[in-house]
């Protein structure tokens, strides 16, 4: 067993933060300049070949990462996951980076509504309130009937619900399947769903552009590492709160290097989401200690 170390597990969290914002940008760049879905297959393959690498080297091998109960819940998952990266990357595009990242910021706010009748999880009347005042952040953000919304938030939005979804899917799975399980699954279905997709969306590459491309495979891989040795050093309730700091990260990106502008009524309504994030966090720890 891997002796547990919070101060490790809590900076593994930051850089895994950090490498995911990354991730976006590259993400945004590229997508900007070809199809999403081309985008994110070829990204897949990468993703799906390091699954199945770390499957080879461990114990049973690829036998018994594949080997599960319910077939058809993980590789609904991996589908589920797949294409919420696909909507949430043309948000990127649509949207930017700041303004996605808030909306989507809102995702462990809707795990925990969608506990309840997914998993059938006490969810009290604290959490149902910081619920409530987190979607009150979503439309300080949103602006909905100010004559500035914007419809492509909505793509920011259901990549939440799609990510919440997915979240909520995993935990169910890990009832029956262990996380390596779960993990060959999502990376293998998911590069069968993009390969099916993007193989017709398939467009010449710039040469300059395929470093971008083999950075961004390399950081997905890199973080997907990062998160899984986290998880495995300290317990998820006390880094959890840290994944937050992704927000801030590609908000920076995006003004940065992308040139976008950070609004007021975005910093305010990402202050509440976050604040009524990390409460239910909370009030999930408190509830299962």
């Amino acid at each position: 067993m891997t002796p547990q170390n919070t101060t490790l597990g809590i900076w593994l969290m930051v850089a895994t933060a950090l490498v995911f914002a990354l991730q976006d940008g590259l993400s945004r760049h590229l997508a900007g300049e070809y199809n999403v879905f081309m985008i994110i297959m070829i990204r897949y393959w990468f993703f799906a070949s390091f699954v199945i690498v770390v499957a080879a080297r461990k114990a049973g091998g690829i036998r018994q990462a594949a080997a599960t109960r319910q077939p058809f819940l993980q590789a609904f998952r991996g589908v589920l996951l797949a294409l919420e990266v696909c909507v949430m990357v043309s948000a990127f595009v649509a949207l930017g980076l700041v303004e996605s990242h808030a909306v989507f910021a809102a995702y462990p706010l809707l795990v925990a509504a969608l506990s309840g009748p997914i998993l059938g999880e006490k969810v009290g009347w604290r959490r149902w309130s910081a619920i409530a005042i987190g979607f009150i952040g979503v439309l300080i953000i949103l602006q909905p009937g100010f004559g500035v919304f914007q419809p492509a938030a909505l793509l920011a939005l259901l990549a939440a619900f799609m990510f919440a979804l997915y979240g909520l899917l995993t935990r169910y799975a890990a009832r029956q399947d262990s996380s390596a399980v779960s993990f060959f699954w999502t990376g293998t279905t998911g590069a069968l769903t993009m390969t099916l997709i993007g193989i017709w969306f398939w467009e010449p590459m710039a040469q300059g552009d395929w470093v971008w491309m083999g950075l961004l495979c390399a950081t997905a891989a890199f973080s997907h590492f990062l998160l899984i040795r986290a998880y495995e050093v300290a317990e998820a309730s006390a880094i959890q709160p840290f994944a937050y700091l992704q927000l801030p990260f590609a908000a920076a990106l995006g003004v940065i290097v992308f040139n976008e502008v950070l609004r007021v009524n975005v910093i305010i309504g990402s202050c509440v989401v976050v604040a009524a994030g990390l409460f239910t966090l909370w009030r999930a720890r408190v509830a299962t200690s």
